[in-house]
């Protein structure tokens, strides 16, 4: 499968698997909260717990909510690109299925300018881990496609990994919070 097919079913609501900067993910659209909701199916996820969402810059949190400072821009390119989810606030109710409840989203925009790109195309990507809940994250196509098998719409491999789950840190006016290393 090629990148143009992928981003076609990306765009049209799909949900596969491909290679992050850090681990296999799980992706599909952000901004559709019925393919959000088939993520959290196929990996059998606590509902509640939330999902990180893959940006290609920094300004695309503003999508979803975020107020911006040029005080937190600054603190942003600190971080990004790279292995960092961002857990920030927002105030759209219109991302609850994404914010689970916490009035925050965690985000992350990537270190790898190819996944970058294709973001551009697709628009923000959910990508958990691609690994069913309590399992371990697949390092590989076959190893995710142990998990989801013909559950999803595609798969793209990228290759083996032996990256680690992004570092997860929350920010908020009293400082920044490491909440998974």
């Amino acid at each position: 499968m090629d990148t143009e097919q992928v981003i076609e079913i990306l765009q049209d609501g799909g949900v596969g698997v491909l290679r992050t900067d850090t681990l296999y993910g799980l992706v599909g659209s952000a901004l559709a909260s019925d393919t959000v909701e088939r993520i959290y199916a196929l990996k059998k996820r606590d509902i509640n717990k939330p999902v990180i969402v893959l940006i290609p810059e920094i300004e695309d949190v503003e999508r979803f909510g975020v107020i911006v400072s040029d005080e937190l821009r600054e603190q942003l390119s600190s971080y990004w690109p790279g292995a960092y989810s961002i857990v920030l606030p927002t105030i759209d109710e219109e991302f609850e299925f994404l914010s689970r409840g916490t009035d925050t989203i965690a985000f992350r925009v990537p270190d790898n300018e190819e996944l970058r790109e294709l973001l551009r195309e697709t628009g923000p990507l959910v990508a958990p881990s691609a690994n069913t809940e309590g399992n371990p994250p697949s390092t590989s196509i076959e190893m995710a496609q142990k998990y989801f098998f013909e559950e999803v719409d595609f798969y793209l491999d990228g290759g083996e990994v032996d990256g680690e789950a992004s570092t997860l840190i929350r920010m908020n006016e009293d400082g920044v919070e490491v909440l998974r290393d």
